[in-house]
């Protein structure tokens, strides 16, 4: 909704390539953790047409098909865990019925997630965070998501790294689940990293994990490894958005 929006807000730009340019570092400022945003103004600074530019990417993310993708994909009779509320999570569970959901409550969104899962008549337990270590034990498949991936590393939820560190341990899959924008070149994923920089990553409700702690990657693809999903990222880099200050 929130890249929708900006994409609608570009628009009155579009005609204007120095107010489109400072129109976009502003939305880059204010909203620095959103690859699908990063990627939306990378990729209208290099287009020759804006306009007919930000219409494609709006298509693109209509017609984003991850959610499908991993609501087909996810194993029968499962017990799956997940941090707070994830999105492509609240997309695809509801519709599947033959798996339980553990709840890992981060940034107290656990319980919210699990009332709507119990509304679909989802198995689902509310995880303080305290216990994520024996929930993670207990799963079959860890199912994390992130605002943005780059070639090494990906911005997820708090809590995610740990998370993925004991499923690595115990030898459970660990979905990293992205979609339409979330790939990111190395430039622009390095742009992102520099303006998320934080002197207190502890408190941050964001945290950068290494690739090597993911099995596989959810896009409109479907289930990939880590290696194949990373080829799909074709997003141009516009040099205009490597500048972290405006």
């Amino acid at each position: 909704m929130l890249v929708r929006e900006t994409a609608g807000a570009l628009m009155s730009f579009a005609r204007d390539p120095h107010g489109l340019v400072t129109a976009c570092r502003r939305m880059i400022s204010r909203q620095p953790s959103s690859g699908p945003l990063l990627w939306l103004a990378s990729q209208v600074l290099s287009a020759g047409d804006p306009i007919d530019r930000l219409h494609r990417c709006l298509d693109e993310l209509d017609g984003d098909t991850t959610a499908r993708e991993l609501r087909h994909a996810l194993p029968g009779d499962a017990t799956i865990a997940v941090l707070g509320w994830p999105d492509a999570a609240d997309a695809a569970l509801p519709a599947r019925g033959d798996v339980e959901v553990m709840v890992i409550d981060v940034l107290g969104e656990g319980s919210g997630f699990v009332q709507q899962l119990w509304n679909s008549d989802i198995d689902a337990f509310d995880v303080p965070l305290g216990g994520l270590g024996a929930a993670i034990a207990g799963a079959d498949l860890v199912l994390l998501e992130s605002a943005a991936i780059g070639p090494e590393a990906c911005l997820v939820v708090a809590g995610s790294r740990a998370a993925a560190a004991v499923a690595l341990h115990q030898g459970t899959p660990v979905w990293l689940v992205g979609g339409v924008g979330r790939l990111l070149p190395p430039a622009l994923w390095g742009s992102l990293e520099r303006r998320i920089s934080t002197d207190d990553p502890w408190d941050a409700d964001e945290e950068i994990m290494p690739l090597d702690l993911v099995t596989h990657i959810v896009g409109p693809g479907g289930v990939e490894p880590v290696a194949a999903a990373l080829q799909h990222v074709d997003c141009p880099v516009a040099a205009e958005l490597l500048r972290t200050t405006n």
